[in-house]
Protein backbone atom coordinates (compact mmCIF):
# COMPACT_ATOMS: atom_id res chain seq x y z
CA UNK A 1 0.00 0.00 0.00
CA UNK A 2 0.57 3.36 -0.24
CA UNK A 3 0.07 5.21 2.92
CA UNK A 4 -0.18 9.27 3.87
CA UNK A 5 -0.01 10.36 6.92
CA UNK A 6 -0.73 14.14 7.63
CA UNK A 7 -1.18 16.95 10.38
CA UNK A 8 -0.42 20.44 10.84
CA UNK A 9 2.62 22.00 11.67
CA UNK A 10 2.56 20.88 15.70
CA UNK A 11 5.43 18.53 16.47
CA UNK A 12 3.58 16.58 19.25
CA UNK A 13 0.81 16.19 16.97
CA UNK A 14 3.75 14.06 14.15
CA UNK A 15 5.24 12.29 16.73
CA UNK A 16 1.81 10.43 18.00
CA UNK A 17 1.55 9.41 14.32
CA UNK A 18 5.71 8.11 14.02
CA UNK A 19 5.41 4.71 15.34
CA UNK A 20 2.87 3.77 12.99
CA UNK A 21 4.13 5.07 10.25
CA UNK A 22 7.47 3.10 10.76
CA UNK A 23 5.68 -0.26 10.83
CA UNK A 24 4.04 0.30 8.26
CA UNK A 25 7.09 1.51 6.47
CA UNK A 26 8.77 -1.78 7.89
CA UNK A 27 5.94 -3.97 6.70
CA UNK A 28 7.33 -2.99 2.83
CA UNK A 29 4.35 -0.24 2.71
CA UNK A 30 5.27 3.20 1.29
CA UNK A 31 5.13 6.19 3.55
CA UNK A 32 4.94 9.78 3.40
CA UNK A 33 3.98 12.77 6.14
CA UNK A 34 2.49 15.71 4.92
CA UNK A 35 2.62 18.62 7.05
CA UNK A 36 3.51 22.55 6.61
CA UNK A 37 6.99 23.64 5.83
CA UNK A 38 7.52 24.36 9.47
CA UNK A 39 7.36 20.52 10.41
CA UNK A 40 9.85 19.38 7.14
CA UNK A 41 12.66 19.18 9.59
CA UNK A 42 11.22 17.20 12.54
CA UNK A 43 9.64 14.83 9.98
CA UNK A 44 13.01 14.28 7.97
CA UNK A 45 14.47 13.63 11.17
CA UNK A 46 12.40 10.47 11.93
CA UNK A 47 13.91 9.10 9.03
CA UNK A 48 10.31 9.27 6.67
CA UNK A 49 10.02 10.96 3.97
CA UNK A 50 8.36 14.68 4.00
CA UNK A 51 6.04 16.58 2.11
CA UNK A 52 5.69 20.25 2.28
CA UNK A 53 1.76 21.28 1.88
CA UNK A 54 0.74 25.29 2.22
CA UNK A 55 2.47 27.94 3.51
CA UNK A 56 4.13 28.01 6.79
CA UNK A 57 1.95 28.19 9.67
CA UNK A 58 3.94 29.30 12.64
CA UNK A 59 1.54 27.55 15.12
CA UNK A 60 2.36 29.63 18.29
CA UNK A 61 1.98 33.46 16.60
CA UNK A 62 -1.51 32.02 15.33
CA UNK A 63 -2.39 30.67 18.38
CA UNK A 64 -1.70 33.99 19.90
CA UNK A 65 -3.76 35.44 17.59
CA UNK A 66 -6.46 33.42 17.87
CA UNK A 67 -6.80 34.65 21.58
CA UNK A 68 -6.30 38.02 21.39
CA UNK A 69 -9.05 38.12 18.80
CA UNK A 70 -11.26 36.43 21.29
CA UNK A 71 -10.41 38.54 24.08
CA UNK A 72 -10.96 41.73 22.57
CA UNK A 73 -14.60 40.77 21.60
CA UNK A 74 -13.91 39.36 18.29
CA UNK A 75 -16.20 36.73 16.97
CA UNK A 76 -16.54 34.27 14.10
CA UNK A 77 -19.83 35.62 12.02
CA UNK A 78 -22.81 33.40 13.28
CA UNK A 79 -20.74 32.57 16.61
CA UNK A 80 -23.36 33.70 18.76
CA UNK A 81 -23.39 33.00 22.48
CA UNK A 82 -20.64 29.92 22.09
CA UNK A 83 -17.91 29.35 23.48
CA UNK A 84 -14.40 28.22 22.08
CA UNK A 85 -14.12 25.02 23.98
CA UNK A 86 -14.67 21.44 22.75
CA UNK A 87 -14.01 19.82 26.08
CA UNK A 88 -17.14 21.33 27.52
CA UNK A 89 -19.15 18.48 29.13
CA UNK A 90 -21.56 19.94 31.47
CA UNK A 91 -25.15 19.21 30.43
CA UNK A 92 -26.80 22.67 31.25
CA UNK A 93 -23.76 24.60 29.34
CA UNK A 94 -24.64 22.13 26.05
CA UNK A 95 -27.49 24.47 24.59
CA UNK A 96 -27.88 25.10 20.89
CA UNK A 97 -26.85 28.25 20.99
CA UNK A 98 -23.42 27.55 22.90
CA UNK A 99 -22.86 24.53 20.16
CA UNK A 100 -23.87 26.22 17.12
CA UNK A 101 -21.16 29.26 18.41
CA UNK A 102 -18.85 26.35 19.35
CA UNK A 103 -18.34 25.08 16.10
CA UNK A 104 -18.61 28.63 14.67
CA UNK A 105 -16.09 29.60 16.01
CA UNK A 106 -13.73 26.68 15.74
CA UNK A 107 -14.31 26.41 12.66
CA UNK A 108 -13.49 30.08 11.19
CA UNK A 109 -10.67 30.00 14.41
CA UNK A 110 -8.73 27.23 14.19
CA UNK A 111 -9.92 24.28 12.09
CA UNK A 112 -9.20 27.02 9.10
CA UNK A 113 -6.19 28.50 10.36
CA UNK A 114 -4.55 25.18 11.05
CA UNK A 115 -5.38 23.43 7.62
CA UNK A 116 -5.96 26.51 5.46
CA UNK A 117 -7.13 26.12 1.55
CA UNK A 118 -2.97 26.53 0.93
CA UNK A 119 -2.38 23.58 2.90
CA UNK A 120 -5.38 21.37 1.50
CA UNK A 121 -4.63 22.71 -2.61
CA UNK A 122 -0.91 21.22 -1.93
CA UNK A 123 -2.57 17.81 0.06
CA UNK A 124 -5.45 17.10 -3.02
CA UNK A 125 -2.58 18.04 -5.53
CA UNK A 126 -0.01 15.52 -3.87
CA UNK A 127 -2.87 12.77 -3.40
CA UNK A 128 -3.91 12.93 -6.76
CA UNK A 129 -0.49 13.13 -8.21
CA UNK A 130 1.02 9.95 -5.76
CA UNK A 131 -2.25 7.72 -5.33
CA UNK A 132 -2.48 6.71 -1.82
CA UNK A 133 -4.67 3.97 -0.88
CA UNK A 134 -4.87 4.87 2.76
CA UNK A 135 -4.92 8.56 4.43
CA UNK A 136 -4.22 8.74 8.35
CA UNK A 137 -4.69 12.18 9.48
CA UNK A 138 -4.53 13.95 12.77
CA UNK A 139 -7.96 14.60 14.68
CA UNK A 140 -7.36 18.44 13.38
CA UNK A 141 -6.34 18.51 10.21
CA UNK A 142 -9.50 17.93 8.05
CA UNK A 143 -7.65 18.31 4.45
CA UNK A 144 -6.74 14.57 4.93
CA UNK A 145 -10.08 13.58 4.48
CA UNK A 146 -10.91 15.82 1.79
CA UNK A 147 -7.60 14.42 -0.02
CA UNK A 148 -8.67 11.00 0.48
CA UNK A 149 -12.30 11.88 -1.38
CA UNK A 150 -10.38 13.50 -3.71
CA UNK A 151 -8.16 10.14 -4.73
CA UNK A 152 -10.25 7.97 -3.58
CA UNK A 153 -8.35 6.36 -0.90
CA UNK A 154 -9.75 5.15 2.28
CA UNK A 155 -9.14 7.36 5.53
CA UNK A 156 -8.50 7.24 9.38
CA UNK A 157 -7.91 9.35 12.01
CA UNK A 158 -5.20 9.05 14.27
CA UNK A 159 -5.82 10.26 17.86
CA UNK A 160 -3.70 12.49 19.90
CA UNK A 161 -5.58 12.45 22.88
CA UNK A 162 -9.11 12.42 24.16
CA UNK A 163 -11.70 12.14 21.38
CA UNK A 164 -13.76 15.05 22.28
CA UNK A 165 -14.29 16.19 18.62
CA UNK A 166 -16.31 13.21 18.11
CA UNK A 167 -17.96 13.79 21.59
CA UNK A 168 -18.75 17.29 20.74
CA UNK A 169 -19.76 16.05 17.34
CA UNK A 170 -22.22 13.61 17.97
CA UNK A 171 -24.06 15.83 20.47
CA UNK A 172 -24.12 18.80 17.84
CA UNK A 173 -25.93 16.36 15.42
CA UNK A 174 -28.20 14.91 17.75
CA UNK A 175 -29.34 18.57 18.43
CA UNK A 176 -29.51 19.62 14.73
CA UNK A 177 -31.85 17.12 14.20
CA UNK A 178 -34.57 18.40 16.39
CA UNK A 179 -33.87 22.08 14.72
CA UNK A 180 -36.60 23.20 12.13
CA UNK A 181 -35.19 22.56 8.24
CA UNK A 182 -34.65 26.17 7.97
CA UNK A 183 -32.63 26.49 10.86
CA UNK A 184 -29.88 23.42 10.73
CA UNK A 185 -27.25 26.00 10.50
CA UNK A 186 -23.86 23.60 10.39
CA UNK A 187 -20.75 25.51 9.76
CA UNK A 188 -18.09 22.70 9.79
CA UNK A 189 -20.81 20.85 7.21
CA UNK A 190 -20.68 24.48 5.25
CA UNK A 191 -16.78 24.93 5.12
CA UNK A 192 -16.14 20.83 3.82
CA UNK A 193 -18.85 20.75 1.54
CA UNK A 194 -17.42 24.27 0.02
CA UNK A 195 -13.99 22.21 -0.48
CA UNK A 196 -15.54 19.31 -1.61
CA UNK A 197 -16.81 21.27 -3.98
CA UNK A 198 -13.79 23.05 -4.78
CA UNK A 199 -11.84 19.80 -6.32
CA UNK A 200 -14.64 18.53 -7.89
CA UNK A 201 -14.86 15.50 -5.24
CA UNK A 202 -17.72 13.09 -5.75
CA UNK A 203 -20.84 12.58 -3.35
CA UNK A 204 -21.54 15.45 -0.45
CA UNK A 205 -20.46 15.94 2.98
CA UNK A 206 -20.79 12.73 5.26
CA UNK A 207 -19.98 12.39 8.41
CA UNK A 208 -16.53 10.42 8.44
CA UNK A 209 -15.40 13.58 6.77
CA UNK A 210 -15.38 14.88 10.68
CA UNK A 211 -14.35 11.31 12.34
CA UNK A 212 -12.96 9.27 9.73
CA UNK A 213 -14.24 5.82 7.99
CA UNK A 214 -12.41 4.79 11.32
CA UNK A 215 -10.36 5.72 13.98
CA UNK A 216 -7.04 4.86 15.56
CA UNK A 217 -7.50 5.43 19.47
CA UNK A 218 -3.86 5.22 21.19
CA UNK A 219 -5.19 5.97 24.60
CA UNK A 220 -6.28 3.31 27.12
CA UNK A 221 -10.10 1.61 27.32
CA UNK A 222 -10.50 3.33 30.86
CA UNK A 223 -9.29 6.71 29.92
CA UNK A 224 -11.28 7.02 27.05
CA UNK A 225 -14.61 9.24 26.98
CA UNK A 226 -18.08 7.17 26.33
CA UNK A 227 -18.90 7.20 22.51
CA UNK A 228 -20.41 4.82 20.75
CA UNK A 229 -17.53 5.74 17.48
CA UNK A 230 -15.80 2.28 15.98
CA UNK A 231 -12.51 3.07 17.41
CA UNK A 232 -9.07 0.62 16.76
CA UNK A 233 -7.28 0.38 19.51
CA UNK A 234 -3.59 0.97 19.81
CA UNK A 235 -0.97 0.86 21.96
CA UNK A 236 1.11 3.60 22.46
CA UNK A 237 4.72 3.54 21.63
CA UNK A 238 6.54 6.53 22.94
CA UNK A 239 8.78 8.94 20.31
CA UNK A 240 10.93 11.22 21.57
CA UNK A 241 12.51 13.39 18.17
CA UNK A 242 16.03 12.86 17.50
CA UNK A 243 17.99 12.22 21.16
CA UNK A 244 21.68 11.30 22.43
CA UNK A 245 21.70 9.54 25.75
CA UNK A 246 23.81 11.35 28.08
CA UNK A 247 26.49 9.82 29.60
CA UNK A 248 25.22 10.45 33.00
CA UNK A 249 21.71 8.86 31.98
CA UNK A 250 23.82 5.50 31.74
CA UNK A 251 24.60 5.46 35.33
CA UNK A 252 21.57 4.02 38.38
CA UNK A 253 20.90 7.12 40.79
CA UNK A 254 22.21 7.17 43.51
CA UNK A 255 18.73 8.34 45.39
CA UNK A 256 15.02 8.66 44.22
CA UNK A 257 15.11 10.42 40.56
CA UNK A 258 12.08 13.04 39.60
CA UNK A 259 11.56 13.94 36.29
CA UNK A 260 10.04 17.76 36.34
CA UNK A 261 9.24 18.93 32.77
CA UNK A 262 6.25 20.94 31.00
CA UNK A 263 6.59 19.27 27.98
CA UNK A 264 6.68 20.60 24.62
CA UNK A 265 3.11 21.20 23.68
CA UNK A 266 2.56 24.22 25.97
CA UNK A 267 5.58 25.62 24.97
CA UNK A 268 4.89 25.48 21.57
CA UNK A 269 1.61 25.87 21.00
CA UNK A 270 1.46 28.85 23.35
CA UNK A 271 5.16 30.18 23.86
CA UNK A 272 4.74 29.95 27.95
CA UNK A 273 4.32 27.93 30.73
CA UNK A 274 1.14 27.96 32.82
CA UNK A 275 3.08 27.34 36.29
CA UNK A 276 6.11 28.68 37.87
CA UNK A 277 9.29 26.86 37.32
CA UNK A 278 10.39 28.60 40.82
CA UNK A 279 7.48 26.72 42.94
CA UNK A 280 8.33 23.07 41.25
CA UNK A 281 11.79 23.23 41.91
CA UNK A 282 11.35 24.69 45.30
CA UNK A 283 9.45 22.06 46.22
CA UNK A 284 11.69 19.39 45.89
CA UNK A 285 14.77 21.50 47.29
CA UNK A 286 14.47 19.72 50.76
CA UNK A 287 13.38 16.21 49.65
CA UNK A 288 16.13 14.04 49.57
CA UNK A 289 15.78 13.06 45.64
CA UNK A 290 17.55 13.70 42.41
CA UNK A 291 15.84 15.44 40.14
CA UNK A 292 15.89 15.91 36.08
CA UNK A 293 14.39 19.23 35.15
CA UNK A 294 14.19 19.81 31.30
CA UNK A 295 13.97 23.63 30.78
CA UNK A 296 15.39 25.73 28.10
CA UNK A 297 17.75 28.52 28.03
CA UNK A 298 14.73 31.06 28.78
CA UNK A 299 12.77 29.41 31.29
CA UNK A 300 16.48 29.13 33.47
CA UNK A 301 17.16 32.58 32.78
CA UNK A 302 13.82 33.63 34.77
CA UNK A 303 14.99 31.51 37.60
CA UNK A 304 16.38 33.11 40.71
CA UNK A 305 18.54 30.02 41.44
CA UNK A 306 18.39 26.67 40.83
CA UNK A 307 18.19 23.86 43.65
CA UNK A 308 21.75 21.81 44.65
CA UNK A 309 19.61 18.40 43.67
CA UNK A 310 18.75 19.15 40.33
CA UNK A 311 20.25 18.67 37.23
CA UNK A 312 18.61 20.86 34.03
CA UNK A 313 19.07 19.66 30.90
CA UNK A 314 17.77 21.51 28.23
CA UNK A 315 15.98 18.05 26.45
CA UNK A 316 16.93 14.32 27.31
CA UNK A 317 14.17 11.90 25.86
CA UNK A 318 11.25 10.80 28.33
CA UNK A 319 11.85 7.65 26.68
CA UNK A 320 15.30 7.06 27.94
CA UNK A 321 14.81 9.25 31.28
CA UNK A 322 11.83 8.00 32.38
CA UNK A 323 12.74 4.46 33.25
CA UNK A 324 14.91 5.35 35.26
CA UNK A 325 12.65 7.77 37.83
CA UNK A 326 10.41 7.12 40.57
CA UNK A 327 8.21 9.61 39.58
CA UNK A 328 7.26 12.62 37.45
CA UNK A 329 5.93 16.11 37.82
CA UNK A 330 4.47 17.05 34.67
CA UNK A 331 1.66 19.64 32.98
CA UNK A 332 -0.21 16.17 31.49
CA UNK A 333 0.47 16.41 28.17
CA UNK A 334 -0.48 13.36 25.94
CA UNK A 335 2.95 12.54 24.82
CA UNK A 336 4.69 12.80 28.23
CA UNK A 337 1.17 11.52 30.63
CA UNK A 338 1.39 8.21 28.03
CA UNK A 339 5.24 7.99 28.12
CA UNK A 340 4.80 8.10 31.69
CA UNK A 341 2.31 5.19 31.70
CA UNK A 342 4.45 3.42 29.19
CA UNK A 343 6.79 3.15 31.66
CA UNK A 344 4.80 2.26 34.80
CA UNK A 345 5.98 5.76 36.32
CA UNK A 346 3.26 7.36 39.00
CA UNK A 347 2.73 10.93 37.97
CA UNK A 348 2.06 14.26 39.80
CA UNK A 349 0.45 16.48 37.16
CA UNK A 350 -0.52 20.53 37.63
CA UNK A 351 -2.44 19.92 34.26
CA UNK A 352 -2.18 22.51 31.25
CA UNK A 353 -5.78 24.20 30.19
CA UNK A 354 -4.74 22.92 26.47
CA UNK A 355 -7.09 20.31 25.00
CA UNK A 356 -7.32 17.28 27.90
CA UNK A 357 -4.74 17.51 30.11
CA UNK A 358 -7.32 18.06 32.96
CA UNK A 359 -9.86 15.35 32.08
CA UNK A 360 -6.87 12.72 31.92
CA UNK A 361 -4.98 13.55 35.08
CA UNK A 362 -8.26 13.12 36.97
CA UNK A 363 -8.90 9.83 35.12
CA UNK A 364 -5.04 8.58 35.60
CA UNK A 365 -5.72 9.50 40.11
CA UNK A 366 -8.54 7.34 39.95
CA UNK A 367 -6.86 4.47 38.66
CA UNK A 368 -4.76 5.07 41.79
CA UNK A 369 -1.42 5.97 39.09
CA UNK A 370 -0.90 9.82 40.00
CA UNK A 371 -2.17 13.00 41.49
CA UNK A 372 -3.84 15.54 39.93
CA UNK A 373 -3.26 19.64 41.55
CA UNK A 374 -4.96 21.82 39.13
CA UNK A 375 -4.29 24.64 41.90
CA UNK A 376 -1.00 24.30 43.51
CA UNK A 377 1.42 25.96 46.50
CA UNK A 378 4.98 25.00 47.12
CA UNK A 379 3.98 23.33 50.16
CA UNK A 380 0.90 21.01 48.63
CA UNK A 381 3.57 20.29 45.83
CA UNK A 382 6.15 18.76 48.09
CA UNK A 383 3.49 17.29 50.55
CA UNK A 384 1.90 15.34 46.94
CA UNK A 385 5.36 13.94 45.82
CA UNK A 386 5.99 12.84 49.24
CA UNK A 387 2.98 10.77 48.75
CA UNK A 388 3.43 9.69 45.93
CA UNK A 389 7.12 8.06 46.63
CA UNK A 390 6.40 6.86 49.60
CA UNK A 391 3.16 5.52 49.38
CA UNK A 392 3.54 1.55 47.59
CA UNK A 393 0.12 1.86 45.90
CA UNK A 394 1.17 4.45 43.29
CA UNK A 395 3.84 2.79 42.22
CA UNK A 396 1.63 -0.43 41.88
CA UNK A 397 -1.25 1.07 40.08
CA UNK A 398 1.48 2.81 37.80
CA UNK A 399 2.60 -1.02 37.13
CA UNK A 400 -0.99 -2.33 36.62
CA UNK A 401 -1.62 0.27 33.65
CA UNK A 402 1.87 -0.49 32.16
CA UNK A 403 1.30 -3.84 31.52
CA UNK A 404 -2.65 -3.48 30.46
CA UNK A 405 -1.38 -1.16 28.48
CA UNK A 406 1.60 -3.88 26.93
CA UNK A 407 -1.15 -5.93 25.64
CA UNK A 408 -2.77 -3.35 23.65
CA UNK A 409 -2.18 -4.41 20.38
CA UNK A 410 1.22 -2.67 19.06
CA UNK A 411 1.91 -0.79 15.42
CA UNK A 412 3.31 -3.30 13.84
CA UNK A 413 0.25 -5.66 15.29
CA UNK A 414 -2.39 -3.10 13.56
CA UNK A 415 -0.79 -3.45 9.95
CA UNK A 416 -3.18 -6.52 8.98
CA UNK A 417 -6.23 -4.37 10.25
CA UNK A 418 -5.07 -1.45 8.38
CA UNK A 419 -4.29 -3.40 5.10
CA UNK A 420 -8.24 -5.24 5.72
CA UNK A 421 -9.42 -1.77 6.36
CA UNK A 422 -8.33 -0.12 3.54
CA UNK A 423 -9.18 -2.94 1.17
CA UNK A 424 -12.96 -2.48 2.24
CA UNK A 425 -12.68 1.38 2.41
CA UNK A 426 -10.32 2.48 -1.03
CA UNK A 427 -12.70 3.26 -4.27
Amino acid sequence: MKVLFTTFAAKVHMYSQVSLAWALHTAGHEVRIASQPDLVDAITHTGLPAVPVGEVLNLEEGMQETEENLASGEQAEGSGEGGMDLTETRPEVLTWDYLLGMFTAMTSFVFQNQCPESMTDDLVRFARGWKPDLVVWDTMTFGGPVAARACGAAHARLLFGLDHVARMRGIFVNQLARRPPELRDDPLEEWLSRLLERYDCQGGFSEDMMVGQWTIDPTPAWMRLPSEMPYVPMRYVPYNGPATVPEWLREAPKRQRVCVTLGLSHREVQGGDEVSIGDLLESVAELDVEVVATLDASQVAALPSVPANVRVVDFVPLNALLPTCSAIISHGGSGTLSTAMAHGVPQLIVPSTIWDSVDKARRLEEQGAGICMPEVTVESLRANLARLLDEPSYALSATRLRREMMAVPSPNDLVPVLEKLTAEYRT
